[in-house]
């Protein structure tokens, strides 16, 4: 028998494991649906309002395919009151240049050799927005599952100032060998040990891998979801004192 219940049905807008990795710290069943968007800046955009805008854009183009279609599958045995998105988009910026992922690797060794020894800075935009979901949509899978207007949609951003370590050409060669970089924004992964290009961090360890932590909490209490300890998970996590405690990565 289907029970209704009022928790709301999580939905991470995003293929990366990243930010599936950190969502899973809320120890909250969630889903993952991705949609498709044009990521390309508009002309003169801000990269703290690109960051919003795409992150915003993605929460929208997954709502759209679930007020066409019914394609979600239960979590567990309930019919939610509401269907939760989130979304997130980062960037990186050298001297006003933005830097989205390499396309391919001669793109990511250029990248990281622009980005060597110098700071710029890292921009995560989130969205969290909150759907009415249609109950009968459980019963007819010709109806859709979400209203078509959100209830509530938050969009925030964090920024991050990121300073480079002195890696060398072969460094970069062994790195890009190993994939890692070709799926992020400036070509590097803050979180990877082995070639840990990074020396200094002023902000969000969590924002510069891709998911602005603390944003999403922020969030997701304002739409009433209780949370547990979410400084000691993201500490735990990453290895390092959580920005939420409002302490720098050394």
């Amino acid at each position: 028998m289907i029970l209704t219940m009022k928790p709301s049905f999580i939905i991470l807008a995003s293929g990366s494991p990243r930010r599936r990795e950190f969502l899973e710290l809320l120890n909250l069943p969630f889903v993952v649906v991705a949609g498709d968007i044009d990521e390309t800046p508009l002309l003169a955009e801000p990269p703290a309002e690109l960051v919003q805008r795409l992150s915003r854009g993605k929460a929208e183009a997954v709502a759209h395919i679930l007020t066409k279609t019914h394609v979600l599958p239960l979590l567990g045995n309930f019919i939610p009151d509401s269907a939760i998105i989130i979304a997130a988009d980062t960037v990186v910026v050298l001297e006003h240049e933005i830097l989205g992922k390499p396309s391919h690797p001669t793109a990511a060794a250029h990248m990281l050799k622009q980005l060597r020894e110098k700071p710029h800075y890292v921009y995560s935009g989130i969205t969290v927005g909150q759907w009415t979901v249609n109950p009968h949509s459980f019963e007819n899978r010709a109806e859709p599952i979400l209203e078509s207007v959100p209830t509530q949609l938050i969009t925030r951003y964090q920024r991050s100032q990121v300073w480079m370590r002195p890696y060398t050409d072969e460094e970069i060669a062994a790195y890009i060998a190993s994939g890692d970089p070709l799926d992020k924004a400036g070509a590097y992964g803050i979180q990877n040990k082995s070639f840990a290009p990074v020396a200094r961090l002023e902000g969000c360890f969590a924002s510069v891998m891709g998911l602005p932590f603390h944003e999403i909490i922020i969030s997701l209490h304002e739409l009433g979801v209780t949370l547990p300890d979410t400084a000691t998970l993201c500490s735990q996590h990453i290895g390092y004192r959580c920005c939420q405690a409002h302490n720098l990565f050394p």
